[in-house]
């Protein structure tokens, strides 16, 4: 059986400049009934308060990359989105035996890819809402990538049975837009309503098994020597999130304009293609593969 769902935390402004998430909590702070269900508590978090007060993505670094659990143990780690992951983990966790039991952690992005639902863990529940999630919004992207709660450093690793990340874009930073509020919105409800559903053994008609996304690599932009960019993504990949990148296909043009291809020797799929926030790293875009997302016999 699926583990019943008794605390659950909705966080926004993880990214202190992707206001979507920080408004939509200062919403459901002044209308607490559209989150409240009966069978769990809901509790909101502005996650980084710091870098939301300046509309910047972070203060020192990505509070993301900051929860896995040898970091959040290590007192020499003194930066403020290090220190702000100590102290969430007071608040949600500790992280070995959270007192929260499932995180939903809102961010938008400005590369083009429309609703992504992004998972890290291999469970019934968490597929299953994905999954369900889906079914009500076809439009949405899954986004699979499997990996050890008490090593993820994403926020939602902060749960007992961690989390789901909602990532809705194209946005440019420090912007409120009401369609990418609203699709947000709508897919937290249906996350609440998944859970309201299965802690009450409502049974939920579900496929098996449906398509989805799973991270490769990231793809750096390419460099001279002193670390400047000489290329960007060739327009012909711009906007071009969840297509496929054939061997051959153009992925960056230089400065002077020559066109670098796509040296592979399989077909990939782009993500965060150009994504403003990943120049601080030079990283162009992501490469995906296309998976069967399974749901495993849950019981329901």
């Amino acid at each position: 059986m699926i583990d019943s769902i008794k605390h659950v935390a909705i966080t926004g402004g993880t990214h202190g400049n992707e206001l979507t998430g920080v408004y939509l909590i200062k919403h459901w702070l002044s209308s607490p009934n559209e989150v409240k269900r009966d069978s769990f508590s809901t509790e909101l978090h502005f996650a980084n308060p710091a870098a939301n007060k300046e509309v910047r993505r972070y203060i020192d670094q990505d509070l993301n990359r900051q929860f896995n659990l040898q970091d959040l143990k290590n007192p020499e780690l003194k930066g403020c989105e290090q220190q702000r992951a100590k102290s969430l983990n007071e608040i949600l966790g500790p992280k070995e035996d959270p007192r929260v039991d499932f995180i939903i952690d809102m961010h938008t992005t400005t590369a083009n890819m429309g609703m992504s639902i992004i998972f890290n863990a291999n469970d019934p529940l968490i597929i299953g809402m994905a999954f369900y999630i889906k079914q009500k919004m076809p439009h949405a992207n899954l986004f699979y990538e499997p990996s050890d709660r008490l090593q993820d450093n994403f926020l939602t690793s902060m749960g007992r049975l961690s989390g789901l990340l909602i990532e809705v874009g194209p946005i440019a930073q420090g912007l409120l837009n009401h369609e990418i509020y609203s699709e947000t919105h709508t897919a937290v409800m249906h996350a609440l309503d998944y859970i309201e559903k299965t802690n009450s053994g409502q049974t939920i008609a579900l496929p098996k098994q449906m398509a989805g996304y799973q991270f490769i690599e990231k793809i750096p932009l390419p460099e001279n020597t002193e670390g400047d960019i000489t290329a960007m993504v060739h327009p012909n990949l711009q906007n071009k999130d969840y297509h496929a990148i054939k061997p051959g296909d153009p992925l960056f043009i230089t400065l002077s304009g020559e066109t670098i291809p796509y040296e592979g020797d399989t077909t990939v799929y782009g993500a965060f293609i150009n994504e403003a926030a990943y120049y601080d790293q030079n990283i162009g875009l992501s490469f995906m593969e296309k998976v069967d997302i399974i749901l495993a016999d849950n019981d329901q």
